[in-house]
């Protein structure tokens, strides 16, 4: 009994390695839409625009601050669910291919162990890379947007 159940919790494990390793890849390639969308947004910040949610505000004045928190919430949710998730399916995607390799090494299979560590690894530099690179643009798009809601404020108040 129980080793069905070990039988059938590893070849479970293995059935999602294909969709992680997916989910990472397409993942990775966001990280790089991100990365030249806040490129471009920095540009426009530069030359006076790119200001979303002042934009947001300026062709929606009766919105309340409530409203606007929740739009820049949306403004970052994607990069921010992104830089959170790629390090745990990096961590799916290590430790899958792990069995198939520590299950070759008594065997003598060096090729074996030695194609599930590459393919281990490679996932999980392209999940931490992926992280990194969105938590770097939702952490300075986060300061982006709390400078416009401190901006908002004072045009409300009168100040600008």
């Amino acid at each position: 009994m129980q080793n069905t159940i070990e039988t059938s919790m590893y070849q479970i494990g293995q059935l999602f390695l294909l969709p992680t390793l997916l989910l990472i890849s397409l993942l990775f390639l966001y990280a790089f839409f991100v990365l030249g969308e806040f490129i471009t947004l920095a540009l426009r910040r530069r030359s006076g625009g790119g200001r979303l949610l002042l934009l947001h505000f300026q062709q929606n004045p009766q919105t309340n601050d409530d409203e606007l928190d929740m739009f820049a919430h949306r403004l970052i949710e994607g990069p921010r669910i992104t830089s959170r998730v790629t390090p745990m399916l990096g961590l799916v995607a290590t430790m899958i291919p792990m069995g198939p390799a520590l299950k070759a090494l008594p065997e003598g299979n060096l090729a074996g162990v030695s194609d599930n560590l590459v393919l281990a690894f490679s996932a999980v530099i392209l999940s931490l890379l992926t992280a990194s690179i969105t938590y770097y643009v939702v952490n300075v798009k986060r300061r982006w947007l709390s400078e416009e809601l401190l901006q908002i404020a004072k045009l409300r108040k009168g100040d600008v």
